[in-house]
């Protein structure tokens, strides 16, 4: 049931309305080697939690396929997924990119998998609408990104995309309430810094019997919402390469996973971790890190068919999670935690470091066990959710 906003937190939106196009605008590289698709946002407004890999200043897009991108094969090889699902999985974004169905099309041909079937994939607005909002470059890179994860995850699943009209909190919050009543998994990788106001968008990410999953962020060590909600599964990263062990894969944090203890959201029961005495962040977690990232088809804002991309960014593994809890089945209360009744049924990462200091080291650092970056881990199958 679609739950409603309140009115009060409608004034920041209103406040940065006029900003809007600001809060979408080129962003600026953030490292050598990659770059946020979305700049930081206005007072009121999430920014996607996407990273494209770049060559100097210019986004690594080619016309072919990068080999070392990884695709559907090797991420169920590294995460130990076998089964396939026909359950829905909504992705919540900002917007929509107009060639959404060509792209996922030819992603899917490019990649080895079965092509759409028809109504597989079906789109609407913040409420329920077939008329799709205005298109916008950098969202609809993060948009392609989700969906063809979803897809690289679990090939079946039938897929509803929900485009806010803008990137504004209210705006994102309203389609995950539509999302709500069409599917029973939603990604959502966006987020912005905690404010004082907060807690009055969290009904929309409460919704039992349905796996909310959420990007905890691309700048580190700190909470950004909705990601904070103890509602939701909190989504970490980490960095994925093949190795010469029995998994066949090793895993790290990934230096720019957001973590940490919220400001204003109260710890569920089932985090135990003591010296965080609020909400924690992350639960579990997936491969984020650029450098050893996903391969994306998009032809929105390219040229010249340059339409293959290397993204990392939490963004990638908010939508591979929800993907999981689709192929478990289980989205019964809140999914969140059922990770913290099955630990030992994920791989647990143990190295790597968000990078900034913090006062309590595992909040910034992984350890055995849990650990803010990665949360209690990464799938080994569908045990754990």
């Amino acid at each position: 049931m679609r739950r409603p906003l309140i009115a009060a937190f409608a004034v920041a939106t209103l406040l940065a309305s006029a900003a809007g196009t600001a809060a979408t605008a080129a962003p600026s590289d953030t490292t050598a080697g990659d770059k946020k698709v979305c700049s930081t946002p206005q007072v009121g407004y999430a920014a996607c939690d996407a990273h494209v890999r770049t060559k100097g200043a210019r986004p690594d897009a080619t016309t072919t396929r990068n080999p070392s991108s990884y695709i559907s094969t090797d991420l169920r090889s590294a995460y130990k997924l076998t089964t396939d699902s026909t359950a829905t999985v909504a992705i919540v974004d900002a917007y929509a990119s107009p060639n959404a169905v060509s792209d996922l099309t030819a992603y899917r041909a490019a990649t080895g998998l079965p092509a759409l079937t028809t109504g597989q994939f079906t789109q609407f607005n913040q409420t329920g609408g077939t008329a799709l909002p205005s298109g916008n470059a950098s969202w609809g890179q993060e948009e392609m990104l989700d969906l063809e994860m979803v897809s690289a995850i679990c090939p079946s699943c039938q897929i509803v995309y929900v485009g806010g009209n803008s990137a504004s909190f209210n705006d994102l919050a309203a389609a995950v309430n539509t999302a709500a009543g069409k599917a029973t998994v939603i990604s959502n990788s966006y987020g912005g810094s905690e404010f004082s106001g907060e807690t009055s968008l969290a009904a929309a990410y409460n919704h039992p019997g349905i796996a909310i999953t959420v990007s905890s962020g691309d700048s580190g060590y700190g909470v950004q919402v909705p990601a904070a909600f103890n509602t939701v599964t909190a989504v970490g990263g980490t960095t994925l390469q093949h190795a010469n062990n029995a998994r066949g894969w090793t895993e790290t944090a990934w230096s720019g996973a957001g973590s940490g203890c919220s400001t204003y959201i109260a710890k569920q029961s089932w985090q135990k971790d003591a010296q965080c005495s609020r909400r924690t962040v992350a639960d579990v977690s997936a491969i984020a890190d650029p450098a050893t990232g996903v391969a994306v088809f998009d032809s929105y804002g390219s040229s010249g068919g340059a339409n293959w991309y290397v993204f990392g960014g939490t963004s990638v593994a908010a939508p591979i999670i929800g993907a999981v809890y689709a192929l478990s089945g289980n989205t019964s209360g809140i999914p969140a935690s059922i990770a913290y009744a099955n630990p030992k049924a994920l791989f647990d990462v143990v190295s790597g470091s968000n990078t900034r200091k913090c006062r309590l080291g595992y909040l910034c650092t992984a350890v055995t066990g849990y650990d803010g970056p990665t949360g209690l881990g990464t799938p080994n199958g569908t045990a754990a959710f």
